[in-house]
């Protein structure tokens, strides 16, 4: 088929299935790398395309999930080798079919900062080595698929827009609670992808189709009509003996829900086979796929927090040096520490997005916002109001921006608008357009309004939809211009209403020079939502401010129950005990916290240098130990127990242990200058096994694990057995962590576990990995399976103490 085929959904377009376990039964060895097959067995991987064309796939993936640089280190093959070789064996195969051949690429293996390691532009810079060699060979489209790192997949998209001009799919796996493992959003990824230019979308592995459909029909309903929805689900869930509970007709069946939703793309992953795409194919070529009905909605979003703007949103405004000496100092010194914790206190004081300008004379504003919204990234999950009009600051902070965000802003001046319009579409930011130009303010809502409609045309032709455009009618001075407040509201209420767009007003703007302000900015505050203001640009830690945007939207039916007004004012005098003081002391870590304590309070918000801070001066008045057992570990089982429930997710997690370990490295030298001896809870072993290169669960669990007081020996990835072995018998390890993420590489997984049984080693063995489950993980001789990174610290404590 031609690639433009795929797109005009006058039938299903039908994708193929797994490819790991079919090299696994056509004689794929244990320890055999899967993405050399096209050199190592081409005739083995050219009939297993072959059976899928035959089958009725109309998109063949090449055999390239893992031919990335990072993965073939040491195979004495080149990216560009392996690349096209495969992409040859596809090719080959599609030749009688007609069908096309995709260029499959998965994720790199590690986390990218701040969760991880690995560099956004590094991750970008394997990626474009795969898709330039899959481009040079002869590919029909990219398909990044089984991601579960927005910012990974961001640098996948880029990669890809940068560096081919093929069609770009995109698919994410989600697991059961409908987040994937990194805790990003089914809204989250499809706002992202499309708006960085994905032409299709889709979910694949992890789950089988039953599991796999509401997500899908989220996607549906989250995705522009024009781009096409795809699904390649597991043979269903998997067995103890490696196998999956569904067969081809059972799937087939399963799958035939998706008609009705919007997918027009169906294939399968795990598990299955050529037959189970046969029998798919004969389900649905008869069908025609029904019509995808989106919601058309305003939203901003990170991975884990998708902000829906359909009523009264705040935006917290404490990260700008407008007037604010302090945050000054902070951003001329390149210290983030201060910005860090406003973010944390406004966020905690109900801000949905944060507002963040780096605009201040004798400073490099692009490098300052670039190392800010990085900064901001590692401690909130906000989404994030870029304030500049500097394009090449906007370029460099929406290049690494793990989300969607709202640029603020453009004005009715054609130059601004050439320049920063086409990087809000780039990125697929929002954007906020101010109600001015070359002549100023106008001062009557009919010039504002004008302003307006030339902008929202601009933007629209630009590709911006009105659904992410915001009109800021300006906020005047009421003590030197009077009557311009009704112009304000008039000329917000006319957008809303006459152009469909959102709006955004700087509301604390209004008081400016008059005594009392909280009084008129509360009362104009109310004005403007009663006129139509969807973004109020405030102080969130301004209790009644903040007690006028609750009132609001409990009286407009917005805060369903009155769920969120309950929970602020359940005890009113209480909150309005700490409101207050959190009003007189902004952002002050540790001010609320329970006892004071701000160590526990800094480690809770993830908080380095402040964990660090708070560590030093708990030393001077507590024992180390003290330190320890009162603050720290209990900071760590407060995350620990939010991330088990679900309110907590892994950027969190992650950032609460690294905070911890700052604190840790205070005491330490504590302990080191008062001679005393440092004990460890307990020596672990922990590796992920021969053959398999994924290694980001695996390091999770050596970070948490070391912040609870483990000695923790990492032997790192692609693990022979013997080494595992070795480590045990020198190290004395009671407890012994192994971890696999593919299919491939499980019985490995069970070599290493029999090695150690063999060995006679006085240790427990617990695993851990998306493949496995814990019938299975009994199945192969493990003692434990753990989940994840919080249930491998439970049982260590429940081994070792």
């Amino acid at each position: 088929m031609q690639i433009r085929e795929v797109f005009d959904r006058k039938r299903f377009v039908f994708l193929d299935g797994g490819m790991g376990t079919q090299l696994q039964a056509r004689g794929l060895q244990p320890g055999q790398k899967p993405e050399l097959a096209a050199l190592e067995m081409p005739e083995v991987l050219t009939a297993i395309h072959t059976d899928y064309a035959n089958a009725g796939a109309d998109i063949l993936l090449a055999n390239t999930f893992g031919a990335n640089a990072k993965k073939l280190t040491g195979c004495g093959h080149t990216v560009e080798e392996v690349v096209s070789a495969s992409i040859a064996c596809a090719r080959k195969a599609a030749e009688t079919t007609g069908a096309c051949v995709a260029l499959d690429i998965g994720p790199l293996g590690e986390l990218l900062v701040p969760a991880g390691t690995l560099a956004f532009e590094d991750a970008y810079n394997e990626f474009a080595q795969v898709i330039r060699a899959g481009a040079a060979a002869g590919a029909d489209l990219v398909f990044l698929e089984t991601m579960t790192d927005l910012y990974e997949l961001k640098a996948a998209i880029l990669a890809a827009r940068e560096n081919c001009n093929l069609p770009v799919f995109t698919s994410m796996s989600f697991e059961s609670r409908g987040r994937t493992f990194t805790g990003c959003t089914v809204e989250s990824y499809a706002v992202t992808a499309a708006g960085l230019g994905a032409d299709a979308v889709g979910i694949n592995c992890s789950l089988g189709p039953k599991e796999i459909l509401p997500f899908a029909q989220r996607l549906c309903r989250s995705v522009p009509a024009g781009v096409p929805v795809f699904v390649k689900p597991n043979a269903g869930l998997p067995n103890p003996d490696g196998s999956y509970n569904l067969d081809p007709d059972e799937f087939a069946a399963e799958m035939k829900e998706y008609a009705a939703i919007g997918v027009s793309m169906v294939g399968g992953c795990c598990g299955t086979t050529p037959a189970f795409i046969a029998r798919l194919h004969e389900t649905f070529s008869p069908l025609t796929p029904a019509d995808k009905i989106p919601i058309r909605r305003s939203c901003l979003c990170t991975p884990v927090r998708f902000v829906e703007v359909n009523g009264i949103t705040v935006v917290g405004e404490r990260i700008n040096p407008t007037g604010k000496k302090r945050l000054q100092q902070a951003l001329r010194d390149g210290d983030s520490a201060y910005p860090c914790t406003q973010a944390v206190a406004q966020a905690e004081a109900g801000a949905q997005v944060l507002d963040v300008n780096a605009g201040l004379p004798g400073i490099d504003e692009a490098a300052t916002l670039e190392q800010l919204v990085k900064d901001l990234q590692a401690v909130t999950d906000l989404p994030l109001q870029l304030d500049s009009s500097n394009p090449e600051a906007l370029s460099r902070a929406l290049r690494i921006y793990n989300g969607k965000p709202i640029v603020n802003s453009v004005n009715g001046e054609p130059e601004t608008l050439e320049k920063i319009l086409p990087l809000c579409k780039k990125y697929g930011a929002a954007v906020v357009g101010l109600a001015l130009d070359k002549g100023g303010i106008p001062p009557t809502a009919e010039g504002r309004f004008a302003i307006a409609q030339r902008i929202v045309a601009a933007a629209n032709a630009a590709g911006i939809p009105n659904e992410d455009i915001y009109i800021d009618c300006l906020t005047l001075t009421a003590s030197a211009q009077q009557e311009g407040a009704v112009q304000t509201l008039e000329a917000l209420s006319r957008c809303k209403r006459e152009l469909g767009v959102r709006t955004v007003l700087g509301v604390s703007n209004i008081s400016f020079g008059l005594p009392c302000r909280g009084y008129l900015n509360t009362t104009f505050l109310t004005m403007a939502m009663s006129a139509g203001l969807d973004l109020a640009i405030m102080n969130p830690n301004t209790p009644e401010m903040m007690a006028a945007v609750r009132a609001y939207r409990v009286l407009t039916s917005q805060d369903l129950q009155s769920t969120d007004y309950v929970a602020a004012y359940a005890d009113v005098q209480i909150q309005t005990t700490q409101t207050s003081k959190s009003a007189a002391t902004v952002a002050e870590v540790g001010a609320a916290a329970p006892g004071g304590d701000a160590l526990f309070e800094a480690v809770r918000r993830g908080l380095k240098a402040e964990a660090r801070a708070a560590a030093d001066a708990a030393l001077t008045m507590r024992e180390p130990l003290d330190v320890v057992n009162v603050s720290l570990i209990p900071a760590l089982d407060a995350v620990g127990d939010g991330f088990e429930k679900g309110t907590v997710f892994l950027p969190q997690l992650l950032q609460a242990a690294t905070a911890a370990q700052a604190a840790f490295e205070a005491i330490k030298a504590k302990i080191a200058a008062s001679g005393q001896a440092q004990g460890s809870k307990g020596k672990i072993v922990i590796a992920t096994v021969k053959g398999d290169v994924h290694d980001i669960g695996k390091n999770i669990v050596r970070v948490i694990l070391e912040n609870y007081g483990y000695d923790v020996l990492d032997l790192g990835r692609d693990v022979d057995p013997e080494r595992v072995v070795e480590a045990v018998r020198q190290t004395g390890a009671k407890l012994v962590g192994l971890s696999a993420l593919m299919t491939t590489t499980v019985p490995n997984m069970q070599a290493t576990i029999e090695a150690l049984h063999a060995a006679h080693l006085d240790c427990k063995v617990m695993v851990g990995g998306a493949v496995l489950t814990p019938d299975y993980a009994r199945d192969i001789g493990a003692d434990y399976y753990c989940k994840d990174a919080k249930a491998s610290a439970d049982l260590a404590k429940q081994l070792l103490g």
